[in-house]
């Protein structure tokens, strides 16, 4: 196989990925009362919405965003969520074409993805890789609140400051997710696009804000016992090691001790998965929960409260 020929095909995508996508990608400029601030955003509507993270604009009302062909306009901070660390601004002078969303839970290890965004005041910049690792979590703070985002993708794009909020597209010129952090040489990492975050991206559009629900219930990962597992078709549940009195898990009947096996007919085998749950259709909504209590499996219905 003629080395050179696949050299030109790889360079043919990424080449191809950032004809397509820079002209939607702008660098971001913010004003705080701690300081300036700067980082990326890409277009995903035609009226001038553009995606980023919480953490770009935190503090911030508004600011300057700056496109690829030099135009520069004002932007508003339409809503921000350091939970999913995602914010959606609008600019004041819409133009630019809306990059097409996908979905990051498709993605394989090893696939090719580009990266786009404005390092170190760089603008335009493209760098690419691979998927390095899927199924990452990273830790968000609002507050004394914490939340775990999962299923970020961990790539070997280079990433340096600036380009959070950028772009992190698959070979079609698709963003499958929103770059985040930089967690050290040769490490990156992006929170994903997907069913759970275009909810949240839905919630910020339409009010500003996520709202989320609660249960009251803390849970770790515990290994079931060999026929229920059998019997279910999965090897975890979530051992319930913490129940608010007057909770909405408390008021349903869950018990300390417990294992919660599903929740609304999904398996429940990690944290993430009954935080996925935990958004804003679920709030005042019967949520049906199954679990193994003393060998026996029981069926609970609880209503999820808001978040305060």
């Amino acid at each position: 196989m003629d080395p050179s020929g696949e050299l030109d095909a790889y360079s043919r995508v990424v080449t191809g990925v950032a004809t397509s996508l820079l002209p939607s990608v702008a660098a971001l400029s913010v004003r705080t009362p701690r300081g300036a601030g700067a980082g990326s955003a890409v277009t995903f509507t035609d009226d001038g919405l553009l995606l980023t993270n919480a953490h770009v604009v935190a503090g911030a009302t508004g600011g300057t965003a700056e496109f690829a062909d030099g135009t520069e306009t004002r932007f508003d901070v339409v809503g921000a969520d350091p939970l999913s660390d995602l914010a959606v601004v609008r600019v004041h002078s819409p133009g630019a074409a809306a990059a097409p969303l996908g979905d990051a839970d498709r993605l394989r290890i090893g696939q090719l993805v580009v990266a786009l965004g404005n390092p170190m005041g760089l603008a335009g910049s493209v760098t690419a890789g691979v998927v390095s690792g899927l199924g990452r979590s990273l830790p968000a703070r609002d507050g004394r609140r914490i939340r775990i985002i999962d299923n970020v993708i961990q790539t070997d794009a280079a990433l340096n400051p600036g380009n959070s909020g950028g772009a992190l597209a698959d070979s079609t010129g698709t963003v499958v997710g929103i770059n985040t952090a930089v967690a050290g040489y040769g490490l990156g990492l992006a929170v994903p696009v997907n069913t759970t975050t275009r909810q949240i991206i839905g919630e910020l559009v339409g009010t500003g804000r996520v709202r989320r629900a609660w249960l009251g219930v803390a849970g770790i990962p515990a290994p079931l016992p060999p026929p229920v597992a059998e019997r279910l078709g999965q090897k975890l549940g979530l051992r319930v090691v913490e129940v608010v009195p007057g909770s909405p898990a408390g008021l349903a009947g869950v018990y300390l001790g417990d294992i919660l096996l599903s929740a609304a007919g999904q398996p429940m085998q990690t944290v993430q998965a009954l935080q996925r749950l935990m958004l804003g259709p679920a709030i005042g909504r019967d949520l049906p929960l199954t679990v193994l209590r003393k060998n026996a499996l029981v069926d609970v219905v609880t209503v999820p409260a808001e978040l305060g």
